[in-house]
């Protein structure tokens, strides 16, 4: 009788347990379903405004923006800004770069805003003769140098609270250890040198389109401009080329500067190589651009009294080529002083509006071209 007792009690406890397991089984299939089929976080609206930039990377896509839109409190979630996603067709139209998004935004408000050009964070585009201070063009318009550009890029149109403003900028460019920001190798001691000047950098970040991260510092995004513009010109072999000229690479790429600056499109190659024959004559460069590139206010005609000037850079008051590069030189400026034209020439001038230049041996025919210029139009002082 005992036995058939206590075997019916473990009977009905096996039977309870297997029943609390089903319980429990149960109870979990039904939160797994209830917590698939429930609503996604979300916020409501178009943000808190507090801006939030975000990036894209090369190779990805919208979708792995999603844990990091949930985690920094853009989105309520990342499954929520997956369905808006997959709900906008032209989602799939969203480019790498950076963007100013906003904190609790709705994932639908997310999306738009990634599809928003005006929410795009501008690449900078750095010009072939771009300089990095602005311009001032006498009877023209002002033209904005590196700093501003990237201040531009940064700070966007309404200049956000902390953003990295041309005064951040200029106190790197004139202070930060010339290594530290990648300057190349055989730069370094010559920017070291000029510490205290902003203008120690000229020339050393590369024409080009730079992806810039408006949220980094004013030293991180002056060193990755530099490193990667190192590359670029080290790309040329400037180091054995710059040698083979009789110049070092940092002198080259100074006198690259000057042919960006004065020479005409298709002309690179031969006012290249007037800049290396005055050097071997030797006779003082004279170029207006190097004038200019010390005054507050700039034209193509100089005056005497700005010849007269003696600056760093003008090549009218001094022997040899300016102390530092003049404007950002392109590869193909490079490219010419590594490879200049045959020729004796020692003079050149634009004779024309339509940009035709006229090369020479002698002064004399100089002046004479020198005359046709003037007499055209293109060597009238404003001032």
């Amino acid at each position: 009788m005992t036995s058939r007792n206590n075997a019916q009690r473990r009977t009905r406890g096996i039977a309870v347990l297997v029943a609390s397991i089903l319980l429990i089984i149960g109870l979990i299939a039904w939160i797994a379903v209830a917590h698939q089929t429930a609503s996604p976080v979300d916020f409501k609206g178009e943000g808190n405004g507090e801006e939030q930039v975000v990036e894209i990377p090369e190779g990805s896509n919208i979708s792995a923006l999603g844990p990091e839109l949930e985690e920094r409190g853009i989105v309520g979630s990342n499954k929520a800004f997956q369905a808006a996603a997959a709900s906008d067709p032209d989602s799939d139209n969203i480019q790498p770069g950076f963007y100013r998004l906003e904190k609790e935004m709705s994932a639908e408000s997310a999306v738009s805003a990634l599809l928003d050009p005006n929410k795009k964070v501008t690449p900078l585009q750095v010009y072939g003769g771009a300089t990095l201070m602005d311009i001032n063009v006498v009877g023209g318009q002002k033209r904005e140098g590196i700093l501003t550009m990237i201040q531009n890029v940064t700070c966007g149109s309404e200049m956000a609270q902390g953003c990295v403003d041309v005064e951040r900028l200029n106190h790197v460019a004139s202070d930060a250890d010339a290594a530290s920001l990648g300057v190349p190798e055989w730069a370094v001691e010559t920017v070291d040198a000029r510490k205290g000047d902003a203008k120690r950098l000229e020339g050393l970040i590369a024409p080009g389109e730079y992806i810039i991260d408006p949220g980094a510092t004013a030293e991180q995004i002056l060193t990755d401009l530099i490193t990667r513009s190192a590359e670029v010109y080290n790309s040329t072999d400037i180091a054995s080329r710059s040698e083979n000229v009789g110049l070092s690479p940092y002198e080259l790429l100074v006198a690259a500067s000057l042919v960006e600056r004065e020479a005409p499109a298709g002309e690179f190659d031969k006012v290249a190589r007037v800049i290396l024959n005055r050097l071997n004559e030797p006779m003082r460069l004279e170029f207006d651009s190097t004038v200019n590139y010390g005054l507050p206010n700039v034209e193509v005609a100089t005056t005497d009294e700005d010849r007269q000037r003696v600056t760093p850079w003008n090549t009218y008051a001094m022997d040899g080529l300016p102390q530092t590069p003049i404007a950002s030189p392109s590869v193909e400026a490079l490219d010419a002083m590594e490879h200049p034209a045959d020729g004796n020439w020692l003079f050149f001038v634009t004779v024309d509006k339509d940009g035709t230049t006229v090369f020479n041996d002698t002064f004399e025919q100089h002046q004479e071209d020198t005359r046709r210029a003037i007499d055209s139009g293109v060597l009238d002082s404003q001032r």
